[in-house]
C-alpha cells in the first residue's frame, strides 16, 4: 500500500468515526416515559379521575398505557389543581411532553414563546354557565352590572365569559370581578360572598342542592361563548419522537370514535359518573348535542377561529403583550394520518368559522 492509499484509508476511518460520534450525540435517547399534563385536579387520589373530554376517557380506559406497554414506555399523568396556568409553568420548566388544557392558557404560553403544537381537539364546545344566588334577583347577564361575580381568571372560562359579557353590553370593569378557582367560587356563592359565579357543570350540583340557580348557558346563547380545549405536544418532544406523537394521536382518535357512537352514550356517562359529578349532571350538559360534535378531535375552521378570537381578546384584556400567530400552531399531520388509517375522514362533522356545518 503506497502512502497516498494509506492516507486515504486513514481519512476514511476518521470520517466514519466522527460521523458515528455525531450521530450518537444527536440521536434521541430511547423513549422511556411520556409525561401528560392535565389542567384539572380531578377527584380521588389513586387513580385521579376527571370527566368531560376524550383525554379523560383515554385516561380512564388506560388507552395510552395499552398502546405503549409492549415497548416498556411509562405513561405518567400529572394533574394540576391550578389548571391551565399551572400547566404552563410545567411546560416552561420542561416537565411535560403533552398537555390537555384550554385556549386561553395555551395562548398565553404561545405569546410568551413556549414552543408547542396543537395536535387534536379534546373537549370542544364545552359548556359555560352562570350560577347566581337564588334570591339575588339576577335573571340574565345584563343584571350583573355592579354585582360581585367570581371567575377563574387565566383559564378558558375567563375569555368565554368576557366575550359573552361584551355581547350583552358589559365590560369586565362594569362588574366587581373576583378571581377564584372553581372550588373557591362555589364556596363563595354558597356563603353569599359573591352574587354570581361563572361555572361549568358544577353549577348543576349547586342548583340541585338549592344553593344556586342557573340563569344563563353559553350553548343556549351562542356557541361562540362555549369553551374549547385541546391536546398539545411540545415541539421538542415532537422533533425527537414523531412516531410516538403519531401513536398518541391515533389512540386518542380511536377513543373519540368509540365514544362518539350514540350507541355508547350510556357507557360514556356511566364512566363520567364516577368522576367529579353524578351521571345525570353530565347528561344534562350534553342535552341537544350529538356526541360527534362534543367529542370531535378535529382541528376544523370553527376551532381555529375561536382560538384567533381568543388571542385577540386576551390581548385586549392585557393578558398578553402581543397577539400570537395562530394558523401554523395547529399541526394536523398526525390527525390526518390517523383519520386516513382508521378510515374516519368524514366521520366527524366539520364546522366553519361561523359555527355552521361546512360539510
Amino acid at each position: 500500500m503506497n502512502p497516498r492509499q494509506r492516507l486515504g484509508l486513514l481519512a476514511l476511518a476518521f470520517t466514519l468515526s466522527t460521523t458515528g460520534l455525531a450521530q450518537a450525540q444527536t440521536a434521541p435517547e430511547p423513549l422511556k416515559v411520556i409525561r401528560i399534563g392535565v389542567a384539572t385536579g380531578g377527584v380521588g387520589s389513586n387513580p385521579i379521575r376527571h370527566g368531560g373530554t376524550t383525554t379523560a376517557l383515554a385516561y380512564t380506559d388506560g388507552a395510552f398505557e395499552d398502546e405503549f406497554r409492549k415497548d416498556g414506555v411509562e405513561i405518567k399523568w400529572v394533574f394540576f389543581k391550578g389548571a391551565g396556568p399551572a400547566v404552563n409553568e410545567a411546560l416552561v420548566n420542561k416537565q411535560l411532553d403533552f398537555a390537555w388544557q384550554g385556549d386561553l392558557p395555551a395562548i398565553v404560553a404561545r405569546a410568551n414563546g413556549v414552543k408547542t403544537r396543537l395536535i387534536a381537539g379534546s373537549g370542544v364546545r364545552t359548556g359555560l354557565y352562570l350560577a347566581a344566588q337564588p334570591d339575588s334577583g339576577i335573571t340574565r347577564l345584563e343584571d350583573l352590572k355592579g354585582k360581585r361575580v367570581a371567575l377563574f381568571k387565566g383559564t378558558n372560562l375567563h375569555l368565554a365569559a368576557s366575550a359573552a359579557l361584551a355581547a350583552h353590553g358589559l365590560k369586565e370593569s362594569d362588574l366587581k370581578l373576583i378571581n377564584l378557582d372553581l372550588a373557591g367560587g362555589r364556596t363563595a356563592l354558597v356563603n353569599k360572598d359573591v352574587d354570581a359565579f361563572f361555572d361549568y357543570v358544577g353549577a348543576f350540583d349547586l342548583r340541585d342542592k338549592g344553593q344556586a340557580k342557573i340563569v344563563w348557558s353559553a350553548a343556549a346563547d351562542n356557541y361562540k361563548f362555549t369553551r374549547q380545549t385541546h391536546l398539545l405536544v411540545t415541539e421538542d418532544f415532537a422533533a425527537k419522537h414523531p412516531q410516538a406523537v403519531q401513536r398518541v394521536v391515533t389512540t386518542l382518535v380511536k377513543v373519540a370514535h368509540r365514544y362518539s357512537n350514540e350507541a355508547n352514550r350510556a357507557e360514556l356517562f356511566e364512566r363520567w359518573g364516577k368522576t367529579e359529578y353524578p351521571e345525570k349532571i353530565w347528561r344534562e350538559d350534553f342535552i341537544g348535542q350529538p356526541l360527534r360534535v362534543r367529542l370531535s378531535p378535529l382541528l376544523d375552521p370553527f376551532l381555529v377561529s375561536r382560538y384567533k378570537e381568543a388571542a385577540k381578546d386576551a390581548h385586549a384584556l392585557k393578558l398578553t403583550r402581543s397577539v400570537p400567530e395562530i394558523d401554523s400552531w395547529f399541526d394536523r399531520r398526525y390527525l390526518n394520518v390517523a383519520l386516513k388509517e382508521l378510515k374516519l375522514e368524514t366521520y366527524w362533522p366539520v364546522y366553519g368559522p361561523d359555527g355552521q356545518l361546512a360539510n
